[in-house]
């Protein structure tokens, strides 16, 4: 009976919805839970951050402030720190982070942390469902002992999921509901709420036999993109090597219809997923007695990229006469990736520490990162002026933000090292632009 009636919450949208953690992932998720009619709760330890919300004010690129306000109006959306407002949930979505430690083994304490203040609230007919990208085994190993030390039943009382998140900040191609949802319940029950949860903002709903099956189906993306975009930057110092554009090889490639797709080298790779995730897996399977190589040579390349851009710098400087120590270098963009004003990861960060290190005096244009803290100094992003540009001995383009206008960028800088081939297809004299 417990089934049946949740199951009714959900379908005539009266259960109440929690989302913990309010960032990229969670804010999203919540707004689309509200837009859909659902009385909706996003619940956060950063205070000033559920303020703003409150406020209507989205530091999500795929939110807008005008639909967060309108929900609020309607009663259906609120931030809070309280983790009280989970006495009264029906559904909790966990969306927290799950960054590495310093030795690259897994740091799940964000996980625990919010598992244990909902399994401290349990009550008959919920459904709890993690997001957030882990190791394969923890919701079984971690999260079904704490509910069942509370009583809960797993598959009659509560229903307990892992349905990895998907979202691509500032995707416009791709909205929530457009991205397929997978979904591993713990027991077939699980798995069925889970489903007709998500099937509620979701287009298109896959089941999976088990948590595990969904935890390692995203960690099999990540580490899809993050060997494949090593193979890319790979292939890049080869095709330098050569004298050849790998755009120009990758775009050659991607013609073929089938059995091909195209992935791009660029200075490194960034964000809170492609270069954190694989090693969830990696630590798991090490704990196994099998040690992921495969990873560990993709993570050698892509972490080589900093410094290879660093020495593009170096060299196209070289064939001006100008020496990199006491050059003034204006990068391009700090975010990990265009569109968005997360610099969690971001290569850009340890691109300028290096040219920094060396000697060059670095300024930063981003407009969606207003100041950047490196070394405890704080480095302000300043306004792309002609003079910005002119002045400048080199541009290093780092995240092609498409508010960056890269004619006029290469009609206005003497030199320009473009990592990103934001600059692919315009007109250039073939020494004022180096790519990568």
């Amino acid at each position: 009976m417990s089934e049946s009636r949740l199951a009714d919450h959900i379908r005539n949208r009266s259960a109440r919805v929690t989302v913990i953690g309010q960032g990229y992932v969670g804010l999203p998720l919540a707004v689309e839970f509200g837009r859909a009619g659902f009385r909706t709760t996003g619940l956060d330890t950063d205070l000033d951050r559920v303020t703003a919300l409150n406020a209507g004010q989205s530091h999500s690129p795929d939110v807008d402030s005008n639909t967060l306000r309108s929900l609020i109006r309607d009663g259906r959306y609120e931030a809070t720190s309280d983790a009280s407002v989970l006495e009264g949930s029906d559904v909790t979505i966990i969306c927290v982070p799950t960054p590495l430690r310093k030795s690259k083994d897994p740091d799940i304490s964000f996980v625990v942390a919010a598992a244990e203040k909902v399994a401290a609230r349990f009550r008959p007919d919920q459904l709890v469902i993690l997001e957030s990208t882990t190791y394969p085994g923890t919701t079984e190993e971690l999260l079904v002992p704490m509910f069942e030390a509370r009583g809960a039943r797993i598959g009659v009382d509560l229903f307990l999921a892992f349905s990895p998140e998907r979202i691509d900040p500032a995707n416009g191609k791709f909205s929530l509901g457009q991205i397929p949802k997978v979904v591993g319940g713990v027991t077939s029950a699980c798995s069925r709420m889970a489903a007709l949860l998500y099937s509620q903002i979701i287009d298109r709903v896959l089941e999976v036999s088990s948590p595990k099956v969904a935890e390692l189906a995203k960690l099999y993306e990540n580490t899809f993109r993050n060997v494949n975009i090593a193979l890319a930057n790979e292939f890049a110092l080869m095709g330098r090597r050569l004298g050849v554009n790998i755009r120009e090889v990758i775009e050659a490639a991607a013609t073929k219809p089938f059995g091909f797709m195209p992935f791009y080298p660029g200075p490194g790779i960034g964000g809170h997923c492609i270069g954190i995730d694989p090693f969830y897996l990696a630590w798991k399977m090490r704990l196994n007695g099998y040690e992921f190589r495969f990873l560990h040579l993709a993570d050698e390349i892509n972490r080589s990229m900093p410094e290879y851009v660093v020495e593009l710098v170096t060299e196209a400087l070289n064939g001006r006469r100008r020496c990199l120590n006491g050059a003034e270098i204006l990068v391009l963009g700090v975010a990990y990736k265009r569109g968005v004003g997360d610099i969690r990861e971001s290569p850009s960060l340890e691109v300028i520490a290096k040219l920094q290190e060396k000697g060059a005096q670095v300024f930063y244009a981003d407009p969606y990162v207003p100041s950047v803290v490196l070394d405890g100094n704080t480095l302000k992003a300043v306004d792309l002026t002609d003079r910005q540009l002119a002045g400048a001995d080199c541009v290093v383009i780092l995240t092609d933000h498409a508010e960056f206008d890269y004619r006029h960028i290469i009609e206005t800088a003497s030199l320009v090292v473009d990592t990103r081939n934001a600059t692919w297809g315009i007109p250039a004299p073939a020494d004022r632009v180096v790519t990568l």
